[in-house]
């Protein structure tokens, strides 16, 4: 490896940016310490944040050592299709109706599960809605089940260890559940093409192992937490009350459903994306009694983490390929879960991609461990940020700890682990 000046730099940063993403309750803490630069500190607090402030530290150093032309020329050259997905289908999957047609249908499925309605219903928003994403993409399927889980079990008074537990199934199931299809998990699209990976493919070498984790993580964290989740259904009731008290017909939820198709379907073209996104929120206010306020700010920050994300990430090829590559299939399985835990799941399996002549076992071995491992971290899958920044203002002080996280989602990514490793 002969790196440069500006990808030593880069690397660097990159890790300043995890420290920083683990340490962001210091920031809040300094914030009421020093009440003078309390908007500052707040906002350097704010994770979705981190990535995009060191990115421009990224820009500034280029700029810099290498001037004008190298720094816009590195930026114009990154890709931020998925950031924009991301926004585009947060906004829509968000919406008032888009939720409570999801709902009715989580409802429906729930009446077949012989166990009480709450339990159900939770069961069924942890396996169900994951598995969806490998249909509507795992960014819409975070942003249905996050909003779902947060009026139904975290606005109730629950103890803060259900919560974890919640959310660490959640961010596994999510990135695991996406692996159905060739074109839903980041991980897996950014493959698919150049390895011949089809959805017959799909289904048969990963959809019936992810499926199997995935109920399997839902109905362990149910089982653990029974007594809690059965109570909370008259306060989630109460929490959910929606600011118009007015429910969406169903031509508002099949209106809304076809906006979210089209942004689906037109997922790797910008220009077409948004302006569905445009027109959308245009009928939102043109019919704002069948929707609540759109969650632009939310859908905005989380954009802005991913951006910044694949800005940084755009200088580590230079060590992680070498790292991925000296490695043996089984080796390249658990090193792929540990690196998805501090750096984008999607980028470790683009990086083997450029790789020619790699077997069918390693290629197996590298896609199968960055999708289990995409739960560990609020960076480790692209739909991670969308789920953070829906449930961090319902846990204690208003965010979410990084080992709470971490340890939440181990027990989960270990049974994902066994069931792409023995079934």
């Amino acid at each position: 490896m002969n790196p440069t000046t500006v990808q030593i730099i880069g690397a660097a940063l990159f890790a300043v940016a995890l420290v920083h993403t683990f340490s962001s309750a210091l920031f809040e803490r300094l914030a009421h310490r020093y009440p003078r630069h309390e908007g500052m500190l707040h906002l350097l607090g704010e994770v979705e944040v981190v990535f995009g402030f060191w990115a421009l530290v990224l820009v500034l150093f280029i700029f810099a050592l290498q001037g004008k032309k190298a720094a816009t020329d590195y930026v114009d050259g990154r890709n931020f299709t998925e950031p924009l997905f991301v926004f585009a289908i947060m906004v829509v999957a968000g919406s008032k109706p888009i939720l409570q047609l999801a709902t009715l249908c989580v409802k429906g499925l729930a009446r077949l599960i012989p166990v009480p309605r709450p339990l159900a219903i939770y069961v069924v928003a942890l396996s169900v809605i994951p598995l969806m994403g490998s249909f509507i993409t795992e960014p819409a399927a975070m942003t249905l089940a996050a909003l779902m889980l947060r009026e139904r079990v975290f606005a109730a008074d629950v103890p803060e260890r259900v919560k974890y537990a919640t959310i660490g199934v959640l961010f596994v199931n999510v990135s695991i559940g996406g692996t159905l299809t060739p074109y839903a998990a980041p991980p897996v699209l950014m493959v698919a093409s150049t390895w011949g990976w089809d959805l017959p493919f799909m289904m048969s070498t990963f959809g019936w192992k992810s499926t199997a984790a995935v109920v399997l993580n839902a109905v362990v964290v149910s089982a653990l937490f029974a007594r809690h989740i059965a109570r909370i259904e008259p306060a989630a009731r109460q929490a959910t009350a929606n600011g118009s008290g007015v429910d969406s017909p169903i031509g508002a939820m099949l209106a809304s459903a076809a906006f979210l198709v089209g942004v689906v379907v037109f997922a790797h073209h910008p220009a077409i994306f948004l302006g569905l996104l445009l027109f959308f929120i245009g009928y939102s206010a043109a019919y704002p009694r069948h929707h609540d306020p759109l969650i632009l700010k939310e859908a905005l920050l989380v954009a802005f983490f991913l951006a910044g994300l694949v800005v940084l990430g755009g200088q580590q090829q230079w060590w992680l390929q070498p790292v991925l590559t000296a490695m043996s299939p089984r080796e390249v399985y658990f090193g792929a879960t540990a690196l998805t835990a501090v750096t984008d799941n999607a980028a470790l399996t683009y990086l083997g991609s450029l790789v020619p002549g790699l077997s069918d076992e390693f290629k197996y071995s590298l896609v199968a461990g960055a999708v289990t491992g995409g739960g560990l971290t609020v960076i480790a899958n692209a739909p991670n940020p969308a789920g953070f920044s829906i449930l961090r203002s319902s846990f204690r002080g208003g965010g979410i700890h990084a080992g709470g996280l971490f340890a939440a989602a181990l027990g989960p990514t270990l049974l994902a682990m066994a069931a792409f490793e023995l079934l």
